[in-house]
């Protein structure tokens, strides 16, 4: 979906079409979770720090996220894709890999799939998303992104490795910018360049994803689209107004998270067996400290206890906390927490 917060704020609020929209919070310590492309064109950009943004564009509007409305546009344009396909792996609430091979051998491409599920997104969304059609997950990716916003780009297979190798490193999707420096350090510009080097090379500077992008500099990605990815985690963090040194303000601090993480167990029934504390102190140093329980957890106040635990082993602090993070790991559906160990109300 192309800027899909912002946009759904758009298309429900008139007022706000035309001008540039940050989805987020305003305040010094806010980040902006997603920008409209009038905003984007003052070089406002997502996870960027509000104080930034109002920067380069003072007359940016704040909007705060209506995160269920966006899930249910979200939930609207599932029910389209499964129009056309089972194999559907969402990435987030407005993106996801749909693998249509069967469909293809019907006589149809995959390029009309594509322009046909836009038109339908369009119909009856009021939003545009842009698609990108190719041979593996990795050049879909890619293509995308390539020509946002309302797009379709297909590149086909005598095309992938001709398109790879004239992008920079740092549009490659999974390549941050701190890789990106790393690899601009070595040499490493262009798809051309990272195809140049070794996996040996590339394993000794990178670690295990070396191979991943040795494959992926020759338009390599053999990952097969996963349809109903299990989530592995979910959390809740927050920048603080002002950094937080005395205890009680700290645990005020977590308690909205643990109340949000709590709030996505009980609506899904998923519980989970591993909590982990995040910690940013004032200087941006990051920590966490996590504790794992034989059964899965069975109540707030038992996510509570051991957040606070967890905080506590910490104290007495040395410097000041800026953010707080608190996750739930090790999920399990009802039916394997039965199976397993007893849920834990502590």
């Amino acid at each position: 979906m192309d800027a899909f917060y912002a946009s759904v704020e758009q298309r429900d609020n008139p007022e706000l079409r035309g001008k540039p929209v940050a989805v987020g919070g305003s305040r010094q310590r806010g980040v902006v979770a997603a920008a409209s492309y009038e905003a984007r064109t003052f070089g406002v950009r997502s996870a960027m720090a509000s104080s930034v943004a109002i920067r380069k564009c003072p007359d940016l509007i704040f909007v705060k996220p209506r995160f269920e409305v966006y899930k249910t546009v979200s939930q609207q344009i599932r029910s389209i894709f499964a129009e056309y396909t089972d194999l559907i792996e969402p990435l987030s609430l407005d993106e996801a890999y749909l693998d249509v091979t069967a469909i293809t051998t019907q006589g149809v491409t995959a390029t009309e799939i594509a322009q046909a599920i836009k038109e339908r997104i369009k119909l009856e969304t009021q939003l545009t998303a842009s698609a990108g059609v190719s041979y593996n997950k990795f050049l879909a990716k890619l293509a995308s992104d390539y020509r946002k916003p309302d797009g379709l780009y297909v590149i086909k297979p005598n095309q992938g490795l001709a398109f790879v190798e004239q992008l920079d490193v740092g549009q490659f999707h999974g390549v941050g910018r701190v890789t990106a420096h790393k690899m601009n350090e070595l040499g490493i510009f262009t798809g051309l360049d990272l195809r140049q080097q070794s996996e040996a090379f590339l394993t000794q500077h990178f670690g295990k994803v070396g191979h991943h992008y040795y494959s992926i500099a020759r338009a390599i990605d053999e990952r097969p689209v996963t349809a109903n990815r299990v989530r592995k985690s979910v959390g809740s963090e927050n920048t603080f107004e002002q950094d937080l040194m005395d205890e009680s303000a700290l645990v005020a601090g977590l308690q909205p998270l643990i109340d949000d993480v709590w709030s996505y167990c009980e609506r899904t029934s998923i519980m989970g067996r591993t909590v982990t504390l995040k910690v940013k102190y004032a200087d941006f140093q990051q920590i966490t400290r996590s504790k794992t329980l034989l059964g899965v957890i069975g109540n707030k106040a038992a996510l509570e206890r051991i957040t606070i635990e967890l905080l506590t082993s910490l104290l007495p602090l040395q410097k000041e906390v800026r953010l707080l993070g608190v996750s739930l790991s090790t999920l399990q559906a009802p039916d394997q927490a039965e199976r397993g160990q007893l849920m834990l109300n502590l």
